[in-house]
């Protein structure tokens, strides 16, 4: 238990830092009331960890070597990935262009945009739901889900998203122009192969 929660917890809030879900927290929390975004990202977040769990859980049931096989190949191949990414960045990455189109496009549809907390909670959490899925964060919980406890990966993943989302929302803009994207996500790459070594060489919780 208390080691899928530092697991979760630790990688997702490292790979979840500079994501475009960070971007549009950070964007949406320059335009509305703060504590709302916050609201709204956070059940996003939540929803999301939970509908991963469960596939995560769904997965367990296959035999223990091909879920453990399955687990060190996600990491690994997503850490060569993330650190591939990383060396073809420029300063200004992509993640952060693409949650400002996407805040962009949702609020010009908008006839008259309202400000009323039930509209901003709603609106992040359409965006910040939409980006998550099919994302490394959304993968990763997926495959420890499916090696560890799933409680101990709910607590610690809701609570790396919550840490986020209120970075994204409170400093978001400061902490992006000293650290930048590339940064982050070369560190979330070494964590993804960092935790694809664990799991092939120690054994299942």
């Amino acid at each position: 238990m208390l080691a899928a929660f530092t697991a979760s917890l630790l990688l997702i809030t490292v790979s979840e830092l500079g994501d475009k879900t960070f971007f549009i927290a950070a964007i949406l929390a320059m335009r509305h009331r703060r504590r709302w975004v916050f609201a709204g990202a956070v059940g996003a977040l939540a929803l999301m960890t939970i509908l991963s769990v469960l596939v995560g859980q769904a997965a367990s049931l296959l035999p223990d070597s091909v879920v453990k096989w399955a687990e060190v190949c996600l990491f690994i191949v997503f850490g060569i990935r993330l650190l591939y990414q990383a060396s073809q960045m420029a300063t200004t990455g992509d993640e952060e262009k693409d949650a400002a189109e996407a805040v962009d496009r949702a609020e010009k549809s908008k006839r008259k945009p309202k400000e009323t907390p039930l509209a901003i909670m709603t609106e992040t959490f359409g965006l910040v739901f939409v980006a998550e899925w099919g994302d490394r964060t959304q993968i990763a919980t997926i495959a420890l889900a499916a090696a560890h406890p799933p409680g101990g990966v709910v607590i610690g993943a809701v609570l790396g998203h919550a840490i986020c989302a209120a970075i994204a929302t409170n400093c978001g803009r400061w902490l992006c122009g000293r650290v930048s994207e590339r940064t982050l996500t070369a560190l979330g790459g070494g964590l993804f192969l960092l935790f694809g070594s664990l799991a092939l060489f120690m054994p299942q919780a």
